[in-house]
C-alpha cells in the first residue's frame, strides 16, 4: 500500500461496516484524508499491526470481544507508536480513567461527533510532532556527527582542551601521541605532552585565552611532544579558540615538523576497523545505527540489532590470556561472517572486549528471532584452536528492532544489551547461549493503589526482589570501594520493575518499609560476603520516610549488623532532601540511632530546597549526593561551572563528602575534578549490576 504523507492510515475496532464508513466519512468531511482498515477481533488486530504503520486507532468498545487494554498492550509491545481513542456507548468514569491509566489517549461517547473530530485532529498533530521530533534528532547527530567526521578526518592533529585537560581529540592527534583509547588521553594533562621548555612555552602561549575574553589565533610556534611510549618527537603547534558541546574550550593543532604522508592515509583507513578482529569498531557501529533508524523513519526499511556476547568470556581471558584470547576473537569473528555473509545486508562490528554488534535487515520478530538463532549457531558447534588447545564458544544474543518508533541511538543499543543480558534468565540458559528479543514493557501500569501494594506483598513472600550494584568512585584518591544498592522487584515475565514503577502513586507505605528491610538484611549478607575476600568496601543504602519515622529500625538494624558480623562504618545509609525536611525530626533522632552503631548518614537529591544549607542546623551528613539536575547545569558555561564550585567548596568547608551522579561522559571527568567533587557515579563508568565485580585499580 503507498503511503501518501498527508492521508491517515486508519484502523477502526467495529462490527459494523456501516458505522465503520460512517466514522470514516465523518473525518473526510472534516477535511481529513483517510484510508481506512476495519478489523473485529483480536486476530485480525495483531495481523494489521505486522501489515504496515497506521497512524490512529478507533476502537469502538461494545464491539469488542477481547479486552482493549490488551490491544493497547500489543501496541506498546509491537512497539508501535499509534494513539488509541475508544469510543463508548456509554458514560462510565471508571472505564475511562481505566482505558487511559491503560495509554488510550482519550474515551469519547460515540455519538459526539464532534469530540471525535478534534480529538483526532489533537492526535495527528500530536503524533505529527513527535514524527518531526524523531527527524530532528536524526538531523541534529547527522550534523552533529559531520562537524566530527571533519575532525576525525584530517590529516592534522586537533584536539580541544578545557582547564587543561583534553575533552577531544581526533583519530590523528591520539595516533601521533600514540595513545588507542580517547578515554586513556581524557585524563592526561596537556602540559603532560610536551617536554618541560615546552611546557613553558604553552603555558606563556595560551595564557592569553585564560584571561583575556578575546583570544588572537598563534599560528606554528616551536615545541617537543612527548608521546605516551616517552618518544620526543619536533612539532609545531596553533592554538585558537574553539566550542565544544557549548563550552568555550583552546583548539590545539599539532603538525610534525616533517609529514609522513602515507602513514596519515594508513591512520585514517585504520580508523574504521578495530585492530583485533578486522572488523568494524565501535564508533562505525554507533554511525550505522544512526543510518538505520533514519532509513526506518524516512523509508520504513526496518532492521534490527543483535547484540552478540561471547559466553564465559572472562574464563577464556584468565586461561589462555591476552594473547591467545585475541587469537580466539579473531577466529570467532572470522567464523561469524562466514556463517551469516559480510554484504550490504548487514554490518558486523566489534562493540566491546567479548561483544559483537551486527545490523541486519530485518522484517519483523519472527525474521530477527530466526537470525539471531543463527547468529547463535554459528559458532555453537565450532571448535577453535590456539596453541594445541581446543576451546568452545557459545553466544549470547540480545535482539532489539529498529523502527520508526525507535529510541535515541544508546537507547537502542541499551535494549540490545539487556536483551542479551535475559538471556541468562531464561531456564536451561544459565551459560548463556541463548537467543533473547526485547520487548517493550507491556505490563499495566500500577496506578491502583490496592492492587500496587497486593502485588509487592505477594513479591516479598515470593522473594522476588533481587539487588543491584552500582559503583561510585572516588576522584580524590580514597582506598575503600564504594557501591550504592539498588533493588528491582521481578515481575510474572521474570523481568526487572524499578521502584518508580512498582510503588504505588499515593507514594510508599508500610510495604517501602518492609522492602527497606529485605533490602539491608541482603544487602549485609552480600558486603560480608564481599568483605571477607579482601575487599573494604562501603555500601550505599537508599531509605524511604517510613523507615525514617520507624522508631524501632535502630535496635533492628543493631540485629542485624551482629548477625553479619558487619561493623557500622561499612554502612551508609541515604534519604532524601526532601524527606530529611518533610521529617526533621525524626530525622534527627534517625541520625543519633545510625552514630550509635558507627553508621554514616548521606542526604541525596540535595539542592532541591530553595535554601538547602539550613539543613545542616538540624542534621549532620557525612555524604551529600547532589540533584542530578547538577551534572546537567555543570556543563551549560562558566558561570554554572562556577556556581558548582561554589557549592562543592561550600560543602567541602563543613566536611560533607560530596557525590556526584549521572556522569555519562568522559568529558565532565575534568570539570569535575577541578570543582573538587569526591565522588562520580553513572552509566559510564558503568550500570548497576547484579555483582559488585567493577575494577577500582583501573582508575589508580
Amino acid at each position: 500500500m503507498t503511503r501518501n504523507k498527508e492521508t491517515l492510515f486508519l484502523l477502526v475496532l467495529d462490527k459494523s461496516q456501516n458505522d465503520a464508513e460512517k466514522f470514516v466519512s465523518l473525518l473526510r468531511n472534516a477535511g481529513i484524508a483517510t484510508r481506512a482498515n476495519r478489523i473485529e477481533d483480536e486476530d485480525s488486530l495483531l495481523a494489521a499491526l505486522d501489515e504496515q504503520s497506521w497512524d490512529l486507532f478507533l476502537a469502538r468498545e461494545e464491539d469488542a470481544d477481547f479486552d482493549l487494554d490488551q490491544a493497547l498492550s500489543h501496541i506498546k509491545g509491537k512497539d508501535k507508536d499509534i494513539p488509541v481513542i475508544v469510543l463508548s456507548q456509554d458514560y462510565n468514569p471508571e472505564n475511562i480513567v481505566k482505558h487511559m491509566r491503560a495509554g488510550a489517549k482519550d474515551v469519547i461517547p460515540v455519538d459526539n461527533e464532534i469530540h471525535i473530530v478534534s480529538a483526532v485532529k489533537r492526535e495527528l498533530d500530536s503524533l505529527s510532532s513527535r514524527k518531526k521530533l524523531r527527524h530532528l534528532e536524526v538531523q541534529i547527530h547527522d550534523v552533529e556527527h559531520r562537524c566530527e567526521l571533519l575532525l576525525d578526518s584530517s590529516k592534522d592533529a586537533i584536539a580541544y582542551i578545557n582547564d587543561g585537560m583534553h575533552i577531544y581529540a581526533n583519530g590523528s592527534y591520539m595516533s601521533f601521541l600514540g595513545y588507542d583509547d580517547i578515554d586513556d588521553l581524557i585524563c592526561v594533562p596537556v602540559l603532560d605532552t610536551f617536554t618541560g621548555e615546552s611546557q613553558t612555552t604553552f603555558k606563556d602561549l595560551s595564557k592569553q585565552f585564560y584571561e583575556e575574553k578575546a583570544f588572537t589565533p598563534i599560528e606554528n610556534q616551536h615545541a617537543v611532544t612527548v608521546r605516551e611510549d616517552g618518544t620526543e618527537i619536533p612539532a609545531n603547534i596553533s592554538l585558537s579558540e574553539a566550542s565544544y558541546d557549548g563550552e568555550r574550550c583552546l583548539q590545539i593543532i599539532v603538525r610534525p615538523e616533517q609529514d609522513n604522508a602515507e602513514l596519515e592515509e594508513k591512520l585514517r583507513e585504520m580508523s574504521q576497523v578495530d585492530l583485533v578482529t578486522g572488523l568494524y569498531n565501535r564508533q562505525y557501529v554507533m554511525d550505522a545505527l544512526v543510518s538505520a533508524k533514519e532509513q526506518a523513519l524516512t523509508a520504513e526499511q526496518n532492521t534490527a540489532l543483535f547484540y552478540v556476547a561471547i559466553d564465559q568470556f572472562k574464563e577464556f581471558k584468565a586461561e589462555l590470556g591476552i594473547a591467545d584470547t585475541d587469537v580466539i576473537l579473531r577466529e570467532v569473528a572470522d567464523q561469524v561472517k562466514t556463517a551469516i555473509g559480510d554484504d550490504d545486508e548487514k554490518i558486523i562490528a566489534r562493540l566491546s572486549d567479548e561483544v559483537f554488534a551486527i545490523i541486519w535487515k530485518c522484517t519483523g520478530i519472527e525474521d530477527g528471532l530466526g537470525k539471531g538463532e543463527q547468529l547463535r549457531k554459528s559458532v555453537e558447534d565450532q571448535l577453535f584452536e590456539v596453541e594445541g588447545r581446543t576451546v568452545q564458544a557459545t553466544f549470547s544474543v540480545g535482539v532489539t528492532l529498529i523502527t520508526d518508533n525507535a529510541p535515541h541511538i544508546k537507547d537502542i543499543l541499551g535494549r540490545a544489551q539487556m536483551a542479551c543480558e535475559e538471556v541468562k534468565k531464561l531456564d536451561g540458559h544459565e551459560n548463556g547461549n541463548g537467543v533473547h528479543l526485547y520487548k517493550p514493557n507491556q505490563d499495566k501500569v500500577l496506578d491502583d493503589h490496592d492492587v500496587a501494594i497486593s502485588l509487592i506483598e505477594q513479591a516479598l513472600e515470593d522473594d522476588k526482589f533481587k539487588l543491584l550494584f552500582q559503583p561510585i568512585i572516588s576522584l580524590r584518591g580514597e582506598t575503600q570501594e564504594h557501591y550504592e544498592a539498588f533493588v528491582r522487584m521481578i515481575d510474572d515475565k521474570g523481568e526487572e520493575v524499578s521502584p518508580y514503577d512498582f510503588l504505588p502513586p499515593s507514594g510508599p507505605t508500610q510495604a517501602a518499609n518492609k522492602i527497606d528491610k529485605w533490602v539491608i538484611l541482603q544487602t549485609v549478607k552480600h558486603l560480608s560476603e564481599h568483605r571477607s575476600k579482601g575487599h573494604d568496601t562501603r555500601l550505599f543504602i537508599n531509605l524511604c520516610a517510613e523507615t525514617l519515622q520507624d522508631q524501632s529500625f535502630t535496635s533492628w538494624l543493631n540485629v542485624a549488623l551482629k548477625a553479619a558480623k558487619l561493623p557500622g562504618d561499612s554502612l551508609i545509609f541515604q534519604i532524601s532532601e526532601s524527606n530529611a525536611i518533610s521529617y526533621m525530626k525524626q530525622a534527627k533522632d534517625f541520625e543519633k540511632g545510625l552514630r550509635s552503631l558507627h553508621c554514616n548518614l548521606s542526604v541525596n537529591q540535595f539542592g532541591r530546597a530553595l535554601s538547602p544549607m539550613n539543613l545542616f542546623k538540624h542534621i549532620n551528613p557525612d555524604y551529600i549526593k547532589l540533584e542530578g539536575s547538577f551534572t546537567q547545569d555543570i556543563q551549560k558555561g562558566d558561570e554554572a561551572k562556577e556556581n558548582a564550585k561554589e557549592l562543592i567548596q561550600t560543602l567541602q568547608s563543613m566536611d560533607k563528602k560530596t557525590v556526584v551522579p549521572l556522569v555519562e561522559s568522559a568529558s565532565l571527568l575534568s570539570t569535575l575534578w577541578q570543582a573538587g567533587v569526591n565522588f562520580i557515579q553513572g552509566y559510564y563508568l558503568q550500570a548497576p549490576s547484579a555483582e559488585m565485580n567493577y575494577d577500582f585499580s583501573e582508575g589508580d
